[in-house]
């Protein structure tokens, strides 16, 4: 028999809140999702650029997700097998710091694009 939706959403919402307080890494990923999402208010970014940040967001909360994820089953591990597995977390720790440079590469973009236009305005 399937679950009902609202389970389904129930589980979901429950791993997001243990992702986030088993996490420190989230703090500092919540401090440059706000500076952010406060930057992109002050230059008064354009729907798209909105997109592309919030998309940027989603991606680092969503990468630091899986590698917590895959932190919290390594640690279930037998300590005689976790050798074998530490390469794992490497990988999973280097798809957040992937998912952080690109974002941080499309926000250097989006808001110096944005602050070149306010500068040009203001000079005029």
């Amino acid at each position: 028999m399937a679950r009902p939706w609202r389970d389904k959403f129930d589980e979901a919402f429950r791993g997001i809140k243990v992702g986030v307080r088993g996490q420190s890494s989230f703090f500092a990923h919540f401090f440059f999702a706000a500076l952010a999402t406060a930057t992109a208010a002050v230059l008064r970014c354009e729907p798209i650029e909105w997109c592309l940040v919030v998309g940027c967001v989603g991606f680092v909360f969503t990468t630091e997700l899986l590698n917590t994820s895959i932190e919290t089953l390594f640690k279930g591990l037998p300590a005689e097998e976790r050798g074998r597995f530490y390469v794992c977390l490497d990988m999973a720790a280097g798809a957040v710091l992937i998912a952080g440079m690109t974002s941080a590469v499309i926000g250097a973009i989006v808001f110096g694009r944005r602050m070149l236009m306010c500068l040009s305005v203001i000079a005029e």
